[in-house]
């Protein structure tokens, strides 16, 4: 990984987390590496931490720093070398008619509900099903960056006119788009909502005129986590440098 003492950040410090049980392989620990006071970690900070593999969780910054283990990659898709798969094009063109806003950062009934929703649907028994409404407003209302929420509802040609179907959260960087956390209505078998998140999220960051989406972590032997390389071309933080993830 990037040495700390590489990066103009000279004002935080970082730490190892004892391990814990790891979220994507069974079995597996895992320790975070943390970067604090989070309150001096603002937008030009953490989009430099952010190319250095770190992520955010509300106003907790880290990544991964495992014993032994090395399964996790940062990822981000060079936006403007892009190429759409047919199924990719498929998604865009079936969810093209949803009505979608750009909102600020606030607590929304609705949105906490889909939440909840999804995460008893998707990661029943994972411990975010049991989140509370404090413990979903730490984890995606809290930012010192430039944050928003992205809402997905059906269309007025919809059967369902202003139907909650996606919410996504975003933080807007120099360098990039970072998207933070996706949800979305799981009743609908047949649409692909969280796909067409990404496709969306690709075209604001071509509107921008930005470089970058940042997905997240990268994990091949997770199927939570192994779908991001759909969307090529997709580089990985591998050996502290940015390169090529081929899909398997």
């Amino acid at each position: 990984m990037t040495q700390i003492k590489e990066l103009p950040l000279t004002a935080l410090q970082f730490y190892a987390t004892a391990p814990y049980p790891c979220s994507y392989l069974p079995g597996k620990t895992a320790r975070s590496q943390v970067a604090t006071p989070s309150h001096l970690i603002h937008a030009d900070l953490y989009g430099e931490l952010v190319n250095t593999g770190f992520r955010r969780s509300g106003l907790y910054t880290y990544r991964p720093y495992c014993d032994e283990c090395n399964a996790c990659t940062a990822t981000r898709i060079p936006v403007k070398r892009f190429k759409p798969s047919r199924s990719q094009r498929r998604s865009w063109k079936k969810h093209a008619e949803l009505d979608i806003r750009v909102l600020k950062l606030a607590y929304q009934e609705e949105h906490y509900q889909l939440y909840q929703c999804y995460q008893n649907e998707r990661h029943g028994g994972g411990g975010m099903d049991q989140d509370d409404q404090d413990q979903y407003m730490q984890f995606l209302l809290q930012s010192r960056v430039n944050s928003r929420i992205v809402e997905f509802r059906d269309g007025p040609h919809d059967p369902y006119p202003g139907r909650l179907r996606m919410v996504s959260m975003i933080d807007i960087l120099d360098q990039g788009i970072s998207s933070v956390y996706t949800f979305f209505d799981t009743s609908n078998t047949s649409a692909s909502y969280g796909n067409f998140s990404i496709l969306w999220q690709i075209q604001q960051a071509l509107d921008l005129d930005l470089t970058y989406l940042y997905l997240g972590y990268y994990i091949e032997q997770s199927k939570k986590m192994s779908y991001k390389a759909k969307f090529q071309p997709l580089e990985g933080l591998i050996d502290d440098h940015w390169q090529a993830i081929i899909e398997p």
